[in-house]
C-alpha cells in the first residue's frame, strides 16, 4: 500500500472537504481516506497494482483544487 498526503490550496469550509474526500474515495484502488479542514490536507492510502499517485491528482484537480505539497510512504501488504 502506498500512504499519500496531499496539502490543498483553498480548501476553506467542509463542502470543500466533502468534495475532496468523494473524489478520492472514487477512484479504483483506494484504501482508506480522511480529509484534514484545519490543516487543508488529504490523507489516503490505496493499492499501487490498482491505482497511481497520479489518478488521485488528477481527482483532485478535476474538482477545481490544486495540490501545494505531497509527502507519501510505501507499506508491506
Amino acid at each position: 500500500m502506498e500512504n499519500r498526503v496531499f496539502v490543498i490550496k483553498d480548501m476553506v469550509n467542509q463542502q470543500d472537504a466533502d468534495k475532496i474526500l468523494n473524489a478520492l474515495l472514487e477512484v479504483w484502488g483506494i484504501g482508506r481516506a480522511e480529509v484534514n479542514l484545519n490543516n487543508s490536507n488529504a490523507v489516503f492510502s490505496y493499492d499501487e497494482r490498482m491505482a497511481s499517485y497520479h489518478d488521485f491528482e488528477q481527482a483532485i484537480i478535476d474538482k477545481g483544487y490544486e495540490i501545494l505539497q505531497t509527502e507519501w510512504s510505501s507499506t508491506e501488504d
